[in-house]
């Protein structure tokens, strides 16, 4: 657990730096994408979460909102028992989005003795899908997983391996002498 604190305290800056360069690879990745491009991104978001641990981690459930869709709200309420109306009075808000979020972070149903979640087997969609890196259509996603390196150690990781794994090479002319 020590290693990972460690980890997420350096994590920001190491995304902060990495930025820029993130940035131009994914607009060069949307200029000319890979036919492989889901099948490698895949293939890095399994060995990534063969060696992740995401409870010895939680910085997503402690710094951030899931959106929260009907189908959420309605599975959530039902398995806490309670009505719609009450939960979403109680937990939810509408964000400038316009999507529903949690009121307060760290997430009202995260524990943080060992960072599990209360609502784990009904947890919203956007939790389970987290960090989003395994999706079809992964290039539609980069500016969330751009986003996402900067609170996700995996994350972070799958792009920086990304990049290596499949370097772009920009169209400079080379002057020939």
């Amino acid at each position: 657990m020590k290693d990972m604190s460690k980890r997420l305290a350096e994590l920001p800056k190491l995304a902060e730096e990495a930025k820029k360069e993130s940035k131009k690879y994914f607009a060069n990745l949307k200029r000319r994408t890979p036919k492989n491009l889901d099948v490698v991104i895949q293939e890095l978001h399994d060995a990534e979460f063969k060696k992740t641990d995401c409870l010895a981690c939680g910085n997503c459930c402690k710094t951030t909102s899931p959106i929260f869709t009907e189908k959420d709200i309605e599975r959530i309420s039902k398995h806490l028992k309670m009505k719609v109306v009450d939960f979403e009075s109680q937990y939810l808000e509408r964000d400038s989005d316009d999507f529903m979020v949690l009121k307060s972070a760290p997430c009202t149903f995260f524990d943080d003795s060992d960072n599990s979640c209360f609502i784990y087997d009904v947890r919203p969609k956007a939790c389970s899908e987290y960090p989003h890196t395994n999706r079809k259509k992964f290039v539609q996603i980069t500016e969330l997983t751009l986003h996402n390196t900067e609170i996700c150690p995996a994350a972070y990781n799958i792009v920086e391996a990304l990049k290596k794994k499949l370097p772009l090479r920009s169209n400079k002319k080379v002057r020939r002498s």
